[in-house]
């Protein structure tokens, strides 16, 4: 039951303010389009479909927006048959990256990642080479400037729900299932009265990197904010975490 990392709290305060960008809802409709693809129209027998419906309720897309990108999946309407891929490659500073990508254009879209990754320090590796690192992992955030949460009662409900960990900071509460459980769990922390800000499958570090150099941290971020800007890279998982002191130093520049 260990507290955050540091980046974790950044992450979650960036992620709010990108919530309001157009460039997520795109990233969502092709999700839903894949998932739509590939396992049917009907979230209520693709699992997949379902969480990624409510990944784009959570970030407040319309209605009309997710029921269109359903039917461009299950070929009702016609749109661009987009393919996932996985991307692996180091940041600097040795910084493990796992990229999650959606494409219709794979050869565009790895000679536009190995040039960000070059420009900014980084670099492309092959399959394999960081997966090992990160394991699947379910994540509920509830954001608590939403409303108070008692820390012993939310762990006790969270642990009969059948999550794996509870996780508070000043701004967050995190609840980790495994993977299968995600939903369930969000439903029966639900009844009991949770509020949850996101919920979704991420790739979780087994061991992190801090990085104690200004200058590294900063080339890290300026990389990682141009990576998951990019089009068709859906999310971007790092094992790095920062110190208090690099945190104090570059707070204006985060």
């Amino acid at each position: 039951m260990a507290g955050h990392s540091k980046w974790h709290n950044i992450k979650h305060k960036k992620q709010k303010e990108d919530r309001r960008r157009a460039k997520l809802f795109s990233k969502l409709v092709k999700k839903i389009t894949v998932a739509a693809r590939e396992g049917g129209g009907d979230p209520e027998v693709n699992n997949d479909l379902e969480l990624v419906i409510q990944k784009a309720k959570d970030a407040n897309m319309p209605k009309e927006n997710i029921e269109r990108a359903i039917k461009r999946g299950t070929g009702e309407l016609e749109g661009v048959n987009y393919e996932s891929y996985v991307y692996e490659g180091y940041a600097p500073a040795g910084v493990a990256l796992y990229m999650e990508v959606m494409t219709d254009n794979k050869n565009r879209t790895v000679s536009e990642v190995r040039h960000l990754l070059s420009e900014h320090g980084g670099n492309l590796g092959e399959d394999g080479c960081v997966a090992w690192m990160f394991e699947r992992k379910g994540q509920l955030i509830i954001d608590r400037s939403d409303y108070e949460v008692v820390e012993d009662e939310a762990m006790m409900a969270a642990i009969e729900a059948g999550a794996e960990d509870i996780k508070f900071s000043e701004d967050t509460v995190e609840i980790l299932t495994n993977p299968e459980d995600l939903q369930d769990v969000r439903k029966v922390m639900e009844e009991e009265g949770y509020q949850f800000s996101s919920g979704d499958l991420v790739m979780l570090p087994d061991n992190e990197i801090t990085l104690d150099d200004p200058d590294d941290a900063k080339k890290v971020l300026k990389l990682m904010d141009k990576l998951e800007d990019h089009d068709d890279i859906q999310d971007v998982y790092a094992n790095f975490n920062l110190s208090e002191d690099v945190i104090a130093e570059i707070s204006d520049e985060i």
